[in-house]
């Protein structure tokens, strides 16, 4: 059994004490927002993308910003450190189970926060990729639409965020 402080294991507390890429990074290429209409969780990640030696998209660097509880701070952060030097296709395949297991384990109520983060971080590439024009993935752009409709209902439920 993993060591628990509380509800959460050690791993969990360490990216919510202290959170990888935190903050937000001035004029990027790319920004996700996300939230949940439920626990009113808000997350933005913020990427800057250059090129690698092969000349492909990476993500250069990453940041992000979460207004939420212990969860979604610590997967907004583990999200983050698997996106970071990783080319854009790779950064799309992060999914929410490779979040939890990074972080060892979250509590069955907290599970949605970890699909957030991988939303969060679709979305801006997503956004990028809109902004220069660039092929979207089909499976990228249906998941677009998805969170698309969720924000309409957060306008909605909490238009002081939105």
């Amino acid at each position: 059994m993993r060591k628990k402080t509380g509800l959460y294991v050690k791993k969990v507390m360490d990216h919510f004490q202290h959170p990888r890429n935190y903050g937000k990074i001035k004029n990027p290429d790319g920004v996700g927002k996300v939230g949940n209409i439920v626990c009113g969780d808000v997350m933005y990640i913020y990427i800057k993308v250059g090129k690698n030696k092969e000349g492909k998209d990476i993500i250069k660097d990453v940041k992000f910003e979460t207004f939420g509880c212990v969860a979604a701070i610590s997967t907004s952060s583990v999200a983050t450190e698997l996106a970071k030097g990783k080319p854009l296709e790779q950064a799309l395949k992060i999914d929410n189970e490779k979040i939890v297991k990074e972080l060892g384990e979250l509590p069955p109520i907290k599970i949605h926060c970890s699909f957030l983060a991988r939303d969060a971080l679709a979305e801006a590439v997503y956004d990028y990729l809109a902004k220069n024009k660039k092929p979207i993935p089909g499976e990228l752009q249906k998941r677009h639409l998805e969170i698309e409709k969720e924000k309409e209902e957060l306008k909605k439920k909490f238009p002081q965020i939105y």
